[in-house]
């Protein structure tokens, strides 16, 4: 069964340095042992002006949860994890799910 390492990015107070440092971060990723696949999602912003409850997501799936245990445990993992942190101020949420198909 997949597993994927779902990152919530909380709303940030300097949107446009994040995305200056997200094809770094998504280098980093691509780089993780036993990727399998990566997806980047930016939450659309509420018609009524009200924040919205993130701002974006990052899904990194993997073929079970040994693996990515392991990619996030390994130096690329390290180095991948330190830039999501560093680009955010910590401000995230992560996820491991057991992908269910339905």
């Amino acid at each position: 069964m997949t597993t994927t390492i779902e990152i919530i990015i909380d709303n940030l107070d300097d949107t446009e340095a994040f995305e200056q440092a997200l094809p770094d971060l998504l280098e980093k990723a691509r780089a993780l042992p036993g990727l399998r696949g990566l997806e980047s999602g930016r939450v659309w912003p509420k018609d009524d002006g009200t924040p919205t409850p993130a701002y974006r997501t990052l899904a990194l799936s993997f073929d079970g949860y040994t693996e990515a245990s392991a990619a996030a445990a390994s130096p690329e993992g390290q180095a991948f994890f330190g830039t999501v942190v560093g680009a955010t101020g910590g401000r995230i949420t992560g996820l491991f799910l057991d992908v269910e198909s339905v």
